[in-house]
Formats: C-alpha cells, structure tokens, sequence
C-alpha cells in the first residue's frame, strides 16, 4: 500500500465543503486496475455458444465489502456489445482477480425479452440490514432501458425481480441508474429508511426519485401539478452538467443531510468551456436528510473527469463515470469506468 499513501501525501489539493466525500486522488500508478479480456468465457444459455464474454469492453463498476474482501460488480460486454455482470475480488481494494464465469446475465427467463439482446447493464448494489444484498441494473433490449432489481445472499447467486416501478406506465419508459438512500454501518453501507420509506435517485437526463416500503415495488414521486416524475436535480448551463446528470453510487446518509456522487455530461455550447464537448465527470449534491428530494447544495466543480488517455480515448471518448464505493481497511476507494472501456479507482483518506 505504500504507493497509496504516497499519492495521497503529495496529490494536489481539492477544496471540498464539511458535507462533501472525499477528496479522491486517483491511483495512477495502477490504472487501469481492470482492463477487458479475452482469457474469461462462458457457454451462453440463450445462443448455446461459448461466450468470451469481457473481450470487448469492462467499465461501470459497483462495490461492496464482503468477508474482507472488495468485491466488484462490473458490467462486462461481448464482441457482439452484450452486457453481463461480473465479479472480481480484492484483498487490498486494488488488485483484483477476476472470476471465471458472469454472475448476472440474460437468460430463458421472465425478464428475457427485456434483457436481449442489450444484455444487464451498470449495477448499483447495497448491502441489506436483514443481511443478504440489493442491486439495481439496467436491463436493455436494444432500444429501452429499464431499471430492474435483483437480490442475493452472496454476491453470486441472484434472484431477479423484474421492473423495480409498481406502476406500469414508468416500468415500460425509459429509465436507468439507481442509486439507494444508504446508512454507513462500518464498512457496510446498508439500504435505510427514511420516515417508513426508502428512497431511490433514478435518470439519465435530470434526476428523479422513488420511494418503497419493500424494496420490491417503488412508487415514482411526481410533480403534483403536472403528473409527471418530480425532477430534484437538473443539468446547469455553463457548467460541467451543463448537459445531463446521472446517479453514481448508492446515496449516503450524513448528519448534514442525503449526499449523492452523480455523473454529468458537458454540452455543446452553453458549457464549462475547460471540458472538451460531451466529457462526463462527476460533481456531488446535498439533499434533505428528511424530505430527499429537496436539494441543499451541489457542487460547483466537478471532483473527477478524464484526464489520462484510457479515460479520454476508449468505446466512448472522454469518459469517467464513477459508479462504485467502498470503506476498506480506513480508506474511502472509488471505481469508476473510463471511456466505457476499462476500470479505474480513486482513493480518500478523510472519513465522513
């Protein structure tokens, strides 16, 4: 870990406010920590092939800590640019070995039609207080995405739920990138409850939010007047979001409210002019630790973009999109795609 603290003792300095994570130095000397392969292979239920199924990209990576180990969710693509989840493990948060086969992927199933041939995209997985774990994916046809859940006892074996929307009109509209309100319980962050409910940030474009008594159904909050879902953050001209913002990983629950990671797009035009056209970075709001869809603050900057080649050039150019988090043996690790092409990781000293 020596390198570790080297960078954090002499990475340039990032300004961040009492409520902020971080700062995050990215790990330079080791990115990529996770680059696509075509050593990994799997006989693929739906064609009766074998599957090299991360030979093309791995990027948008989720994470939890289980039995000491980081475990990462990632999503892995085929040469055909189908999505599968798979897993790899850490004893020290940076290096990782990577399982041979897909966890999570489409199948002869009731979500089938949903998942193929797009495949299971960008998880986003909790930690649950009854133990056991809760990932949210997207599941894409080839033309819509949805947002769908799934849970597990062990980060291996997975039950899929389906739609995560109880109303009909929502489960069939476009909707990706759910990240749940979370309590840190150690190393654990764990699906919590606000006021009998759980909450869910959602979207792509601006950011929604949705609310659940059992994590099986949610119920999209809708602006009263309009009838439709209620937007709680939304793009800014002249800025890094100028043109989208997206959840990263799970919501935290602090004592200065509700913090969320979220990517962001840079427009054409009307933009921060320091970023090329369409780079994604990532910045953090601050929500109401009562009512989560009343947003505080936000940041003004972003906190992470691309800089390196392999975050500017890749499957998409000029791409960090950072989608896991963990607490790890006192240090904060983020993991984030880069140019929808490989894995790196960043890291934060400073607790929260």
């Amino acid at each position: 870990m020596r390198y570790l603290f080297l960078i954090l003792l002499f990475a340039s300095c990032q300004t961040v406010t009492t409520w902020e994570l971080g700062p995050f130095e990215k790990v330079t000397d080791v990115n990529p920590i996770l680059r696509p392969s075509s050593d990994y292979s799997f006989l693929d239920p739906i064609s009766s092939e074998t599957r090299y199924f991360e030979e093309k990209n791995v990027l948008n990576p989720s994470a939890v800590v289980k039995d000491g180990l980081v475990h990462l969710i990632y999503r892995a693509q085929d040469s055909l640019m189908t999505s599968r989840l798979a897993l790899a493990t850490s004893s020290d948060g940076i290096h990782f070995e990577k399982s041979a086969e897909p966890i999570l992927f489409p199948e002869e199933d009731e979500q089938f039609s949903f998942e193929w041939p797009g495949g299971i995209e960008d998880p986003r997985v909790v930690s649950l207080d009854q133990g056991g774990y809760y990932l949210t994916y997207t599941a894409y046809d080839g033309k819509t995405a949805r947002l769908f859940a799934a849970t597990s006892p062990d980060l291996i074996h997975w039950e899929k739920l389906g739609s995560v929307f109880e109303n009909p009109v929502y489960a069939d509209m476009w909707s990706k990138s759910g990240a749940l309100v979370t309590t840190q319980i150690e190393d654990q962050f764990v699906a919590t409850k606000i006021d009998g409910y759980y909450y869910m940030y959602f979207g792509d474009t601006s950011l929604f939010i949705a609310r659940s008594t059992n994590l099986e159904s949610w119920e999209v909050l809708e602006d009263g007047e309009k009838q439709i879902p209620l937007k709680v953050l939304n793009p800014r001209p002249g800025y890094f979001d100028s043109r989208l913002v997206e959840p990263g990983p799970f919501a935290v629950l602090k004592p200065e409210g509700v913090v969320l990671i979220y990517n962001a797009s840079n427009a054409k035009g009307f933009n921060n002019s320091d970023l090329p056209d369409f780079t994604y970075s990532a910045g953090q709001a601050l929500f109401d630790a009562n009512e989560p869809w009343k947003l505080i603050d936000r940041t003004d900057e972003h906190f992470i973009a691309p800089e390196s080649e392999f975050e500017k050039i890749g499957e998409v150019n000029q791409v960090v999109f950072v989608e896991g988090l963990v607490y790890f043996k006192g240090t904060f690790f983020i993991y984030y795609g880069t140019a929808d092409s490989k894995i790196g990781i960043a890291v934060s000293k400073k607790g929260y």
